[in-house]
């Protein structure tokens, strides 16, 4: 985590890492250990990597191919455009999801000083 890796950081890619670790961890939250997303069984390992990725490019100040910095706003901005389009996907069985505490914990993984050790020892408070 002290350098950034070299590879080309896309807002696709960003947006893909913050819903990945959303919805796993909101199925997490739910006591669902494993979620299918993008046709793939999904995992908390899964989200590890995504979260990781996010928390050293803003770190860093990661440039996108864009040009575009990936800062602390940008990452709150895109999880919020993430749990809108959840919302909008699920409709009314959305306020019976623990979404928005899972975008929530994700987003302070992501953009928080510190890097937490797991992502679920963050969230076993909640379950």
């Amino acid at each position: 985590l002290i350098a950034v890796p070299t590879g080309s950081i896309t807002e696709g890619g960003l947006r893909t890492n913050i819903n990945v670790g959303v919805q796993y961890l909101e199925s997490w939250l739910r006591g669902v250990g494993c979620v299918p997303l993008y046709n793939l069984m999904e995992d908390a390992a899964t989200a590890e990597i995504s979260r990781t990725q996010v928390w050293q490019w803003v770190r860093h100040g990661a440039k996108m191919e864009s040009g575009e910095t990936v800062t602390s706003s940008l990452v709150e901005q895109t999880t919020k455009e993430v749990l809108k389009a959840i919302s909008d996907e699920l409709g009314d069985a959305y306020k019976d999801s623990r979404f928005e505490l899972a975008g929530k914990l994700f987003l302070e993984m992501m953009t928080g000083d510190n890097f937490p050790e797991f992502l679920t020892l963050v969230a076993y408070d909640h379950i």
